[in-house]
C-alpha cells in the first residue's frame, strides 16, 4: 500500500506518495525524473546507481525508499551544489575521464563523497572508497587521476580562500 514518503532531494523537499519498499533508484528515476542516476546491476554490486543519503554513498538500487525517509539525498544532478562536487566535476572533465560515461555518476558520487571526508586521499582510500565502482571501459587509471587533480584543486582552494 502507498503511503506518504517525505524527502529532501538536491536541497528541495519532495512529499512522495510510493509504496515504501520502492527502490530509492526507481523512485529518482521514474517519480521525479532524475536519470542522472543509473541502473546497473540492481543487486548494489556495481556502484552506477550511487547516490548521497545524508553524506553517505549509498546503492539506490537496494535502498527503499521507506528507510530513507526525512533523510537529505543527493544526487549527480545536485553534486554541483557542493564545493567538493563541482571540484571532482571540473576535474573529471579536465582528465577527460569518461568513456562511454555509463558508470560516471557513480564514480562521482563515490568520490565527493570519498574527497568530503579525506581531501587528500592516499592510492590506499582512492582503492578502498571506489573498489565497489564497476567501470566496464576500464577508465580506472583516469578515475584516479581526476580524484588526485581534485584533491589538488581542493587544497588549492582552500589555501586562496
Amino acid at each position: 500500500m502507498a503511503g506518504t514518503v517525505t524527502l529532501s532531494i538536491n536541497g528541495l523537499v519532495s512529499h512522495l506518495e510510493v509504496e515504501e519498499d520502492m527502490p530509492l533508484l526507481w523512485v529518482l528515476r521514474d517519480e521525479l525524473g532524475l536519470r542522472g542516476t543509473k541502473f546497473g546491476c540492481g543487486a548494489g554490486l556495481c556502484g552506477a546507481c550511487t547516490v548521497h543519503v545524508d553524506g553517505a554513498p549509498t546503492r539506490s538500487c537496494i535502498t527503499p525508499v521507506g528507510a530513507v525517509a526525512g533523510s537529505k539525498v543527493r544526487t549527480i544532478e545536485g553534486v554541483a551544489a557542493d564545493p567538493v562536487g563541482r571540484t571532482v566535476q571540473a576535474a573529471w572533465k579536465e582528465i577527460d575521464v569518461p568513456q562511454c560515461g555509463y558508470c560516471q555518476a557513480g564514480q562521482i558520487m563515490a568520490a565527493t563523497a570519498l574527497l568530503t571526508s579525506t581531501p587528500v586521499p592516499t592510492d590506499a582510500d582512492i582503492d578502498s572508497a571506489m573498489a565497489g565502482n564497476a567501470c566496464r571501459c576500464a577508465t580506472y587509471s583516469r578515475i584516479r587521476a581526476a580524484i588526485k587533480r581534485a584533491g589538488g584543486l581542493a587544497a588549492e582552494n582552500r589555501r586562496a580562500g
